[in-house]
């Protein structure tokens, strides 16, 4: 613990805030934060909405609220539409996610460290993690409300409010669960960690034996466990699918942490993950730098729940992918300068810290400009798409995507959330969330993800190629037809499509229902592109 009697510049007050502040930076210029699942979001947010007054709706959706714990956004966005407008509303509440991730970890270092150690400044890019780019805003709020719950679980402990601390731990443990299970998850193995370095130490002050660290840390943290109830009530039953499975893939766990960084230039992304393991070598190498216990086994619990978490977990993917920055996070704030290092060291330790953060915040802010700026290209097509459409869309994509995803993939449901259009990108996995598609008309093209097409047929993947999209979606089930970025694919396949909006590659059909589609035979389909 460092000893100085004034804080240093890194360790004010008015430092956390302007690194709070500076956290959401990359997300003011973007309308719609280019997350790719958030649009996807955002139609579901607009059908819980809008169900009541647009009765059409309940063809194409059926949407009930339940308890599960999974939403955050969908509660919090209720209020907030009605205050700013549901896309307003969204963009604040994503914004509040990376500046309530940094003040968390900023939280958890000063208390476990007694002054927030230089070393910290590294952690705060984790902000922005893959998973956070990929949109997981459910499970990236609970996590960031995680981060600063732990903080006051360690203050109360701090302090000596144990007794007011199980009292206020209930109901904010159950609030933290119907955010995101994984946010209550994560708290719990943070708390029982810390709860364990805790009763260790004052057993050794008492003449207590080992064996009753674990048991009492236990008892501490029962305050946590009610959720566990919801959990059973949420996880039983017939309406409950998806499979959990896929265990101990190392290639995909490895290929994760490489990507924790994973935006738009890979060489800088990869570049930061170096930097990051470079400061954590030098926690073990280095004689002026060492490793709190209470986070270092934080951060050890948290990489076997890693090893041992599934990638599919009841259906949904990358369950595993999600910890990463996090386990990362909590390793890098673990560390601290020893009273050895000097004054001088700690201040070039941190002002590097500071320029890692900034060069990572810059990077991002640039990224997501240029992400904002393929939205509002490609969204101009709902100038031109009535209210109430049925809409089709066709998302190019590509079989082994490169580092730079395009983002688009759920760009569709933006149709449904400005023009309550239909959209064949929602999810429809019943106890996954509250929205599942019911438009039997649309056949095997009512939902995601029958809106990825690519040139060919992938290996190990649902999605159809563009020609079998074009040549067999149901017609008479829609009004319109959206290609986003698509693949090449012969002009015959548009036949009794009239166009209405271009821009590049992309396009607006409407269907011509008076002309018959393209007569394709599936041999011609798997025939080579007549590229346009």
């Amino acid at each position: 613990m460092e000893t100085q009697l004034a804080p240093r510049w890194w360790q004010t007050r008015l430092f956390v805030i302007a690194a709070t502040l500076i956290a959401i930076i990359p997300l003011l210029r973007p309308d719609i934060p280019p997350l790719v699942d958030l649009p996807g979001h955002m139609g579901r947010y607009r059908v819980q909405i809008a169900l009541a007054d647009n009765p059409f709706l309940k063809e194409w959706y059926d949407f009930n609220w339940s308890l599960i714990g999974n939403l955050g956004i969908d509660l919090l966005i209720i209020p907030m539409a009605k205050v700013f407008g549901l896309e307003l509303g969204v963009k604040l509440i994503v914004m509040a996610i990376p500046a309530l991730t940094v003040s968390g970890l900023l939280w958890i270092a000063r208390e476990v460290h007694g002054r927030i150690p230089a070393t910290a400044l590294f952690a705060l890019p984790l902000a922005y993690g893959y998973p956070f780019h990929f949109g997981f805003v459910n499970f990236e709020l609970s996590m960031a409300i995680a981060l600063n719950l732990f903080a006051l679980w360690l203050r109360m402990a701090r302090l000596g409010r144990v007794g007011l601390r199980a009292a206020v731990f209930v109901p904010l443990s159950c609030l933290l669960w119907l955010c995101h299970t994984f946010g209550w998850g994560t708290l719990g193995v943070l708390a029982f960690s810390a709860e364990l370095i805790r009763q260790h130490d004052a057993g050794k002050t008492a003449g207590r034996r080992w064996w009753n660290a674990p048991v009492r840390a236990g008892i501490a943290c029962v305050p946590l466990a009610l959720p566990m109830v919801l959990m059973v009530f949420w996880r039983t039953g017939d309406h409950v699918g998806g499979l959990t499975t896929d265990w101990f893939n190392w290639r995909a766990k490895i290929g994760w942490i490489v990507m924790v960084f994973r935006d738009r230039w890979e060489v800088l992304d990869i570049a930061s993950l170096a930097v990051l393991l470079m400061i954590l070598v030098r926690g073990f190498r280095d004689p002026n730098i060492e490793y709190s216990r209470n986070l270092g086994l934080s951060a050890l619990f948290l990489l076997l729940v890693y090893i041992f978490l599934p990638r599919i977990v009841f259906g949904s993917a990358y369950a595993d992918m999600r910890l990463v920055p996090f386990m990362i996070a909590i390793a890098v704030i673990a560390i601290r300068p020893k009273p050895g290092l000097s004054e001088r060291g700690a201040a070039v330790l941190a002002a590097a810290g500071l320029a890692f953060f900034l060069i990572r915040i810059a990077a991002t802010t640039a990224s997501f400009w240029i992400y904002a700026t393929t939205y509002d290209r490609e969204l101009k097509a709902l100038d031109h798409l009535p209210r109430g459409a049925r809409l089709v869309s066709f998302v190019g994509e590509k079989c082994y995507g490169d580092w730079t995803a395009s983002r688009l993939e759920h760009l569709p449901a933006i149709a449904l959330e400005r023009k309550l259009a239909y959209s064949n990108d929602q999810w429809s996995m019943a106890g996954a969330q509250l929205l599942t598609t019911q438009y039997a008309k649309a056949r095997r093209y009512a939902h995601d993800p029958s809106e990825i097409v690519t040139a060919v047929q992938c290996p190990r993947e649902w999605w159809r190629p563009i020609s079998t999209s074009l040549a067999r979606f149901p017609r008479n089930a829609f009004d319109y037809v959206w290609l986003i970025e698509p693949p090449a694919y012969d002009p015959r396949l548009a036949t009794g499509l009239v166009e209405v909006w271009r821009d590049g590659s992309s396009v607006l059909y409407k269907v011509d229902h008076s002309k018959p589609g393209p007569v394709v035979s599936d041999v011609e389909l798997r025939a080579p592109i007549i590229r346009r």
